[in-house]
C-alpha cells in the first residue's frame, strides 16, 4: 500500500517535453535524444568499419537505410500489433509518426530487413558480419530513445511503493499523483548493460567476433530482459490487457528463440581471438 510518507520520498517528474519555444521553433528533448542515438551510432560505426579495414563512407550509406528501416518498422509494428482497430478506422494516420506510436519490436524487424538488403549490396560483406556491428550502436541508441521517453513521461509502469518509484506529474488526474515504476529508465539501463556485454565480446575477439555472436546475444539479452520488464509496464495494447502475457512479451519470445538458435547452432565459438 502506498503511504503518505512514500509520496513524500518519491521523486516527482514533470519536465516540459519542449527544451524551449521560440516562435515556430520548439525543439523537444525526445528529438535531442533521437539525435544522440544517431550520432552515437555513427561514431561507433566509424570505429568498427575502420577496425575491419573498410571505408567509413560505406557505413554512412548503410546507416541511413538502417535508420529508415528502423522508423518504418517501428511505426508499422505499433500500428499492426498495438492499436490495429484504431488505424483501420483512421488510415490517414498510419504514417503520422510525429503523433507518437513506435514499437521497438517492429524496429527490430525493420533493422533486420534493412541489414539483409544492404549486406547483399556491399562487396565482401555477409549479413552476420553486418548484424554484429549494427547491434552495438543499436543498444546505445536504445538507451537514448528510452531516456527520451522519460522526458515525455511515456512508457511508464504500474503504481508502486518502491522508493525509486517516480510521480509523473504530467499525467492527467489521479494517474499523475502516485509513484510508478519508471519502466522506460529500466529499459534504458537494460540497453546499456546489453551494450557492455556486446562491447566486451567485441574487444575480447579484437574486433573480429565469431559471425552472428553479437547479433544472437543481443536478441537473447535485450528481449529476455524486455519480457520481464513488461511485468512492470502499463499494457500498451488494450485488447491484450486480460491476457496472461502482454503484447510486448509475446513479441519478445520469438526474438529470444531466434537468438538462442543463432548462438547455439550458427556461431563458431571455437574461433580463436584474432
Amino acid at each position: 500500500m502506498i503511504t503518505a510518507l512514500a509520496l513524500l520520498e518519491n521523486l516527482s517528474w514533470g519536465i516540459d517535453p519542449e527544451i524551449f519555444s521560440l516562435g515556430p521553433l520548439a525543439p523537444r528533448w525526445y528529438g535531442l535524444m533521437f539525435a544522440g542515438a544517431f550520432v552515437s551510432g555513427y561514431l561507433f560505426g566509424v570505429k568498427m568499419w575502420k577496425d575491419a579495414g573498410r571505408k567509413p563512407e560505406e557505413m554512412e550509406s548503410i546507416l541511413t537505410w538502417i535508420l529508415v528501416g528502423t522508423v518504418i518498422g517501428a511505426r508499422l509494428g505499433h500500428v499492426i500489433f498495438y492499436d490495429p482497430s484504431y488505424y483501420l478506422r483512421n488510415l490517414d494516420e498510419v504514417l503520422a509518426v510525429w503523433k507518437g506510436g513506435l514499437a521497438s519490436h517492429g524496429a527490430a524487424v525493420g533493422i533486420i530487413v534493412a541489414m539483409y538488403y544492404q549486406a547483399k549490396k556491399a562487396p565482401g560483406m555477409t549479413f552476420w558480419w553486418l548484424a554484429d556491428r549494427v547491434v552495438i550502436p543499436t543498444a546505445v541508441g536504445g538507451a537514448f530513445i528510452r531516456t527520451g521517453n522519460f522526458f515525455n513521461s511515456e512508457i511508464y509502469g504500474h503504481v508502486t511503493d518502491a522508493p525509486w518509484g517516480i510521480i509523473f506529474t504530467n499525467l492527467p488526474g489521479q494517474a499523475g499523483m502516485v509513484p510508478r515504476h519508471p519502466t522506460m529508465l529500466y529499459e534504458a539501463i537494460l540497453c546499456l548493460l546489453v551494450f557492455a556485454v556486446l562491447w566486451t565480446i567485441y574487444k575480447k575477439y579484437k574486433a573480429h567476433p565469431p559471425e552472428g555472436s553479437l547479433f544472437g546475444m543481443f536478441l537473447i539479452l535485450l528481449f529476455s530482459g524486455r519480457f520481464f520488464l513488461e511485468y512492470t509496464k502499463i499494457p500498451q495494447a488494450d485488447f491484450a490487457a486480460a491476457w496472461p502475457v502482454n503484447m510486448g512479451q509475446l513479441l519478445s519470445i520469438p526474438l529470444v528463440l531466434i537468438g538462442l538458435y543463432i548462438v547455439t547452432k550458427k556461431v563458431d565459438w571455437q574461433q580463436k581471438d584474432s
